[in-house]
């Protein structure tokens, strides 16, 4: 799965840190943008001197929020074994990769998101998943012509990306499950595995214990 614009809400991240600058209410800035952020009168250049700048002066992957339902969601599908990859470019600003993998763990383990493992890099079809979860339009076609198949994670600038489509982390959790149903060649896989804790805080409950063999992520 993707991080920016699927688990990690960037619009609304980049749109504080865009209005701090202009000194203007981040609403203000239209969340029905396109990819390129031409909306907010960002030319190419524009938006990667402020992507940096947000990145590595004022640590803003650090401080994302979360898309709604994205942990529990994840959760219940890691607790019925779907193996969760995290797939992210988020290796794009020059001198700015320390800062950039720091927080995005950082930030992953503070809004408690299960995964498996974590890969930086922008070519998306060499990591051979089962299934991806993305929502930028490059890359759904770049997985697509690879063979791949790919859950669009809705926002206003891939509404023309075909189908399957989710608006929600419930619906993504729905469309996964349905799949890992079918690769299981079994029926109705059981929602948590045995001798697993629930819930989303179980990593904080168990650091704040003590208790031995904290579950994997």
């Amino acid at each position: 799965m993707d991080l920016d614009g699927v688990v990690a809400d960037y619009t609304a991240g980049f749109a504080q840190f865009i209005a701090g600058l202009r000194g203007v209410d981040p609403a203000s800035l239209p969340e029905e943008r396109s990819y390129d952020f031409r909306e907010w009168d960002l030319s190419p250049s524009d938006f990667e001197r402020y992507h940096g700048s947000a990145v590595t002066e004022h640590r803003m992957l650090a401080k994302l929020p979360a898309i709604e339902g994205a942990a529990e969601a994840l959760w219940r599908l890691s607790d019925a074994g779907v193996w969760i990859r995290v797939i992210t470019h988020r290796l794009y600003v020059n001198w700015g990769h320390a800062e950039a993998v720091a927080d995005t763990v950082q930030w992953l383990d503070a809004e408690r998101i299960p995964y498996r493992d974590i890969c930086f890099l922008g070519n998306k079809p060499e990591v051979e998943a089962d299934c991806y979860v993305d929502d930028a339009p490059h890359n759904i076609a770049a997985l697509r012509a690879s063979g791949n198949d790919v859950i669009v994670f809705d926002q206003p600038y891939n509404r023309d990306e075909a189908e399957p489509r989710a608006r929600t982390w419930q619906e993504v959790e729905q469309i996964v499950m349905e799949r890992f149903t079918v690769w299981r060649g079994v029926k109705g896989v059981q929602p948590q595995l045995p001798g697993i804790d629930a819930g989303t805080d179980r990593l904080t409950l168990r650091r704040s214990t003590g208790a031995p063999g904290a579950p994997e992520q």
